[in-house]
């Protein structure tokens, strides 16, 4: 019996360890229906900070949007999902051009993913030597994959020259990416390559356009609280009028 028990507790300990190593490096939480949330982690001014992207299960296979940060995690998050959905990824889509929405592009080209970004996201890609997808976007485009139907909307410049938010419209799911800060967020971040000025204006033409969001996916921090939107609005009328 003391036998049983002893490796009862060895068998506990060593998948604390492993369920521990696996949630350092990639994070995977139902949102609803199809949609997941993947995060994934890295360091940024010292501090492991994490990444938030989204992939959506549908009867066509499944889309994602953004890659991971963390650059050991693209092809394991490509294993999980086909692990628990038994699908293959067809489509990803970027947000903006830098490295932590980005930064998988180029591998999963090579997968034989169909990737996307807009024709600006691309330009700046190129000019910073960030990977690049393989078709582009001119305009807000409609994708129809399965039975869902999504746009992308390019609200004007905020955190990034580029930053667009995908819109499901009959789910009412904001994904933001990094253009929409956490109500953990004390800032709105890294803003190396933000319009600080035009930042609370764009936020209200997302709010405008994305009317009643029951959900909204923020590019990092906790996703769960909906008064992100609000939140990242206040921040940046806060910083226009320091500027």
């Amino acid at each position: 019996m003391r036998a049983i028990t002893t490796v009862l507790l060895l068998l506990f300990f060593l998948n604390n360890i492993f369920g521990q190593k696996e949630d350092r490096h990639l994070k995977i939480s139902r949102l609803t229906g199809g949609f997941y949330v993947f995060t994934t982690f890295n360091s940024y001014k010292g501090n492991l900070i994490p990444a938030n992207g989204m992939y959506l299960v549908t009867n066509e296979g499944v889309v994602m949007f953004d890659t991971p940060w963390d650059t050991t995690q693209f092809q394991p998050l490509l294993d999980s999902i086909k692990t628990r959905h038994h699908k293959n990824v067809v489509l990803c889509i970027a947000t903006h051009f830098h490295e932590d929405k980005t930064g998988g592009l180029q591998y999963y080209s090579q997968q034989g993913i169909k990737t996307y970004t807009t024709r600006r996201t691309d330009e700046l890609s190129k000019k910073r030597g960030m990977k690049r997808a393989e078709f582009l976007m001119d305009k807000d485009t409609v994708f129809t994959v399965g039975q869902y139907s999504f746009q992308t909307y390019f609200p004007g410049a905020a955190h990034a020259p580029d930053n667009i938010i995908i819109w499901f419209e009959r789910e009412k799911i904001l994904y933001g990416g990094c253009l929409i800060k956490s109500v953990e967020a004390h800032d709105l971040g890294n803003l190396s390559d933000a319009n600080v000025k035009q930042y609370a204006a764009t936020i209200r033409n997302v709010q405008a356009k994305c009317k009643h969001p029951q959900y909204i996916i923020t590019g990092h921090d906790n996703w769960m609280d909906t008064n992100s939107l609000n939140h990242t609005l206040q921040m940046a009328q806060q910083l226009e009028k320091k500027n």
